[in-house]
């Protein structure tokens, strides 16, 4: 354990690069998720249409197929990691500026081109830049780093989600998307300032770079093992995600209005979610990961019955401050830990490929199971369903005696 404090730690130079990586990595999906749909839905665009974008996110689910050519060549004499940071970042700034040169009527298709091509550079720079975080923090400040990262990460969905919004009533789509691809502009600004990680030396062939990292994965303590972790990757944040996929509807199938929902998901949500992370990084200092995966995995467990009870107080608004408040804390908390584990059990020579490839089976159960949350809702009421969320929550504990166990409380790999 260091002999620095919790407040020289948390404002250290390597903290501060987290606030940045995270801010770069979550501008991109927020804009695609929030101002796209926002935008062509003001243009006129059909609902039908909208939806179909949702397929555009599929990149996030498929980027360890490509991650190995990441890992192993370096471009614009930068390296592998700075070198692909900048790339990504070009890419992304020129892409999100150019959405102002369509118009959604008649360039749908086009648009739809183009937001595939953010979020495969999206999807990229996440490659980069979660191995680029690997390299860089000690594996004691691996839980606060990837917490710092999440909670940059979250913060970074207020411009397009809210200031883009805003500058929307008031200027042209064209200046908006302009002023939105700007905020890219800090992670330009990181990529050139650090320097480049020297802790792995790039794999030596393309073969290398494809096959080792997944070799090392299943040898390291056996196929048995390697199975274990990737179940639990799989299933620890399988009930919070089902539960959290229909959480508007459900808000509003309570009573409360889209206003009063709102105010209250974008100021109690988001700060509770945010010092949930905080606090979970701080908090795995002390307790090292393997612990504060049960711990807070109990917290994100608990937090999904806060709906089964909002079933029954009807459209009480403190009622939904509190449920929304502790479901993000729990988010929070979960995540925290949960970045910190796969950061970890990423080794430090195929770091781009085996973050990419863990992450990419953790977005499974979003992109896919949440699909059969409104047949479940259907068939079982909302009291039934959030039950069915929080014993799909429990598998994902289960696997906690295996691949984390309590009284393993090093954060070692």
């Amino acid at each position: 354990m260091s002999d620095k404090s919790w407040v020289e730690l948390l404002f250290s130079r390597r903290m501060l690069i987290c606030v940045f990586t995270g801010f770069s990595s979550g501008l991109p999906l927020y804009l695609l998720i929030n101002l796209i749909p926002a935008w062509l839905k003001t243009e006129g665009v059909d609902i039908k249409t909208i939806g179909f974008f949702a397929l555009i996110q599929f990149p996030y689910t498929w980027k360890f197929i490509w991650s190995p050519l990441i890992d192993r060549f370096p471009v614009l004499g930068m390296g592998r990691r700075r070198g692909w940071m900048l790339v990504t970042q070009v890419a992304l700034l020129a892409a999100i500026a150019g959405f102002g040169c369509f118009t959604p009527q008649m360039d749908t298709w086009s648009i739809a081109y183009l937001a595939l091509g953010v979020a495969f550079f999206s999807a990229s720079q996440d490659i980069v830049l979660d191995a680029f975080r690997r390299e860089i923090l000690d594996d004691e400040v691996l839980g606060l780093g990837n917490a710092v990262h999440v909670n940059a990460y979250r913060i970074a969905g207020l411009v397009p989600g809210s200031l883009s919004l805003i500058l929307a009533d008031h200027l042209p789509w064209s200046q908006v998307f302009l002023i939105t691809a700007l905020f890219m502009v800090p992670g330009l600004l990181l990529t050139v300032w650090v320097r480049e990680p020297q802790l792995a030396r790039a794999p030596k062939t393309l073969r290398e770079a494809v096959v080792e990292p997944f070799h090392e994965f299943i040898s390291r303590q056996g196929w048995r093992s390697a199975l274990l972790i990737l179940s639990f990757i799989f299933f620890y944040k399988l009930g919070d995600s089902m539960a959290t996929a229909l959480a508007t509807p459900f808000y509003m199938e309570m009573g409360f209005s889209k206003t009063e929902i709102g105010i209250i998901a974008k100021n109690v949500g988001l700060w509770a979610s945010v010092i949930g992370g905080l606090l979970g990084g701080l908090w795995m200092i002390k307790l090292g990961i393997n612990r504060a995966l049960w711990l807070f995995g109990v917290v994100q467990l608990v937090s999904i019955l806060g709906f089964v009870w909002l079933t029954g107080t009807g459209p009480d608004l403190v009622a939904l401050g509190l449920v929304i408040g502790f479901e993000a804390l729990g988010v929070g908390l979960g995540t925290a830990a949960f970045t910190a584990f796969i950061a970890r059990t990423t080794d430090p020579r195929y770091t781009a490929t085996q973050f990419a490839l863990f992450t990419s089976l953790a977005a499974v159960p979003r992109t896919f199971f949440n699909a059969s949350t409104g047949y479940l809702v259907a068939q079982y009421g909302w009291s039934g369903f959030f039950w069915i969320c929080t014993a799909l929550a429990v598998p994902g504990m289960l696997l906690l005696f295996k691949v984390a166990p309590w009284r393993e409380a090093s954060s070692q790999p």
